[in-house]
C-alpha cells in the first residue's frame, strides 16, 4: 500500500530519533539509555486491529497466549474465519465476551464494506481515530495503538497508556504517572514524530524501568 508523507517505516527510526533530539535535546539521555529501538512489526488489516483488541488491558504474555489459540483455531485469521467460530466460542479461547463481541463487530463491518482498514490507514489521524472509535468496544487506546503499529502512522502518542505515563514521568521529571491529558499536551513538543517518541518511551519502560519485562504494549 502506498503511503502518504504522514507515515514512517522502520528504516526511518534513526532519522526520526535524530529529528526528535533536535526538537527536544532532553531526549538525548533517554535515547542513550535505550539504545537502538527494538524491532516491532505490526500486523496488517483485520489481523492487526484484532490483535490490538486482544491486547487491551492484559499483559503481553496473556495477549500472545490468547492470540496463539485464536490463530490455531481459525488458521489464517480473517474476518470470515473469525466469524465462523464466533458463535460463543471466542470467549472460551481466552477472550472476554466483550472482546469477542468487538471482534465480531469489526469483522462484520469489514465484510459489509462499512470499514476499510486500508483506506483508513491513509486518513489523517483524527479522522481515522473517529472512524475506529465508532465501533463499540474500540476505544482511544486501541485506535491509537493500531494506527501507530499496524498502519504505520508517524504522529500518534497514546497518552492514556500506563507504561508511557510511567516512562515519560520518570524520564522527563513529570511525576510518577502524569495525567493523560497533561501528557498528551506535553507530547505535542515531539510532533510530527510522536509515534517514534512513543516507541522510544515504551523501550525506556521495558529496558530501563522494568528490565526483563516484556516490551509493551
Amino acid at each position: 500500500m502506498e503511503r502518504e508523507a504522514g507515515f514512517v517505516e522502520a528504516a526511518d527510526f534513526s532519522a526520526a530519533l535524530e529529528a526528535l533530539v533536535r526538537i527536544d535535546p532532553l531526549l538525548r539521555p533517554v535515547i542513550a539509555a535505550t539504545g537502538p529501538l527494538p524491532a516491532r512489526s505490526g500486523r496488517p488489516g483485520f489481523e492487526g486491529l484484532a490483535y490490538t483488541v486482544v491486547a487491551q488491558l492484559v499483559s503481553r504474555q496473556s495477549a500472545e497466549a490468547i492470540w496463539t489459540r485464536l490463530v490455531a483455531r481459525t488458521g489464517a485469521f480473517t474476518p470470515e474465519s473469525y466469524l465462523a467460530i464466533a458463535g460463543g466460542e471466542g470467549p472460551r479461547l481466552g477472550l472476554t465476551a466483550a472482546k469477542a463481541d468487538t471482534l465480531v463487530r469489526v469483522a462484520e463491518a469489514i465484510g459489509s464494506g462499512a470499514l476499510d482498514l486500508d483506506h483508513l490507514a491513509r486518513l489523517p489521524a483524527k479522522e481515522a481515530i473517529r472512524m475506529l472509535t465508532r465501533i463499540k468496544g474500540i476505544g482511544l487506546w486501541t485506535a491509537e495503538v493500531h494506527l501507530l503499529f499496524n498502519a504505520g502512522h508517524q504522529d500518534i502518542f497514546p497518552a492514556g497508556d500506563l507504561a508511557l505515563r510511567v516512562a515519560v514521568g520518570a524520564a522527563m521529571d513529570l511525576g510518577p504517572r502524569p495525567d493523560p491529558a497533561a501528557l498528551r499536551h506535553f507530547a505535542l513538543r515531539w510532533a510530527p514524530h510522536r509515534s517514534v517518541a512513543a516507541r522510544l518511551f515504551w523501550a525506556f519502560y521495558g529496558l530501563v524501568l522494568r528490565p526483563g519485562a516484556p516490551l509493551v504494549p
